[in-house]
């Protein structure tokens, strides 16, 4: 009697507690679902890409991705070191990652067997992986210089194939480069040049080359994007820019310069991330062939580091571990005045820019009239002296790499000097663009005069 209670109650009571248990029970998909942050600087296309290959290879993990500029990534780091809440720092820029690696802000990381071999442990000479373990090259760039084909031909100007092409006076208000503060990939660049020509000609150049910029974009992308739309003729790129707009069709041919260099793009775990294990598994996926095929999309056209995948390259994809670099880059060097150069360009060209130009606009054109002064039998010894001095005016360098060196790290832990140091640079620049401007002026009057 007692039995057949229980079994009624049991019948009556079992649909019930099953619908409580399937109410109440965490949905497997929400309870299994885990994610990986990643900081960086690499446009939308490439990130998208990775994004979709993780999630695919990875089930129950989803990336998020905090878009941001080299240098604010690494101010992004620096300000959350205490309670970091990204797990994966990605970026071209190896000096940051020395950068962070020096201020205790990466964590050691050693990769699988299986996907250290076909790796070499060296690209042009310069190291692929951190000889530490504290990040690893995932891709390798060199940096040049693109163009559009039909922008040339319509205003009658040659191809450029070096980075002192771009100081000719026909090249005035074609060119664009972004800002290095802005951009990781300029700030190797513009250190490839200083280290190829040596600081003081590197710098010289720099000022010149400004000098004729039309625009100073605050993004890297919108160099290509220049150039690609017929803006601006001529721009300074890291290669995947210009390989990937040759992959994409677009009338743009781009060159490495005999003086560039070929470092690798890098990868990173941040130390105390809060999911290191996602951070494992991106930095594995990013190693992985699969991973590494993503770089020959057209949309992206970057250069993988596993060599084997060559075999498998698109055509006129080029292979960096066969090519010789003119500059055997020093990263360490470069970490240890990040901040200096990048703040120098931006007081001595980006904020100076409108002078700056102006200053060599003035002298492009007393050269002109000097030659034809000089054409017509005229001695121009005392004008030329002039115009000497313009050059000298506007091409002046107020910091010396000895200085340089010395005050990269007061500047660092001083914002007070800093800004005042900011300051002496710009105004000094500007007094010299200025002055350059008036001997111009005055030796195109001179050289005018019947």
């Amino acid at each position: 009697m007692i039995a057949d209670t229980v079994r009624s109650l049991a019948r009556l009571l079992l649909p019930g507690l099953l619908l409580i248990a399937v109410t109440v029970a965490p949905s497997p998909t929400f309870a299994q679902t885990q994610q990986v942050v990643v900081l960086t600087s690499f446009p939308k296309e490439l990130f998208d890409a990775y994004k979709a290959g993780f999630e695919r290879a990875h089930a129950g993990w989803r990336m998020e991705v905090v878009p941001k500029p080299t240098s604010a990534a690494i101010t992004h780091v620096r300000e959350r070191a205490a309670r970091p809440d990204v797990d994966v720092f990605w970026a071209s820029a190896v000096d940051a990652f020395i950068f962070l690696k020096s201020n205790n802000m990466l964590e050691r990381y050693t990769l699988p067997a299986d996907l250290r071999r076909g790796i070499p442990d060296q690209v042009a000479g310069f190291p692929v992986n951190d000889a530490d373990g504290f990040f690893h090259g995932f891709a390798v760039s060199g940096y040049g210089i693109m163009w559009n084909r039909t922008y040339l031909t319509r205003y009658r100007l040659p191809a450029p194939k070096e980075w002192e092409d771009l100081i000719r006076p026909e090249y005035l208000g074609h060119l664009v480069i972004s800002a290095p503060s802005r951009s990781g990939t300029t700030h190797l660049t513009v250190e490839t040049i200083l280290q190829g020509y040596g600081w003081q000609r590197g710098w010289e150049l720099l000022l010149r080359m400004g000098g004729s910029m039309g625009a100073i974009t605050e993004r890297s992308f919108g160099v290509p994007e220049a150039v690609i739309a017929g803006q601006y003729g001529i721009g300074i790129v890291i290669d995947f820019f210009g390989l990937s707009a040759i992959a994409s069709g677009q009338p743009v041919d781009f060159v490495y310069p005999s003086v560039t260099s070929i470092v690798p793009a890098n990868v990173a775990i941040i130390r105390n991330a809060p999911n290191p294990e996602g951070a494992r598994r991106f930095i594995n996926y990013l190693l992985s062939d699969d991973g590494q095929r993503l770089l020959f999309r057209p949309e992206i056209a970057r250069l993988p580091v596993r060599t084997a995948l060559y075999r498998e390259a698109p055509r006129g994809m080029p292979n960096p571990f066969t090519m010789k670099a003119g500059v055997q880059f020093n990263a360490d060097l470069s970490a240890s005045r990040y901040q200096v150069t990048n703040r120098m360009f931006d007081q001595i060209i980006t904020f100076r820019h409108a002078e700056l130009r102006r200053a060599w606009e003035a002298i492009y054109r007393a050269e002109r009239a000097v030659e034809a002064a000089r054409a017509a039998g005229r001695d121009m010894t005392e004008t030329e002296r002039m115009l000497t001095q313009a050059r000298a005016s506007a091409s002046y360098v107020h910091v010396s790499e000895r200085m340089a060196a010395e005050v990269s790290g007061v500047m660092e832990r001083d914002a007070a000097y800093r800004s005042a140091k900011e300051r002496e640079w710009g105004e000094v620049a500007r007094a010299s663009y200025v002055r350059a401007a008036q001997l111009a002026a005055a030796a195109e009057e001179a050289a005018r005069r019947r």
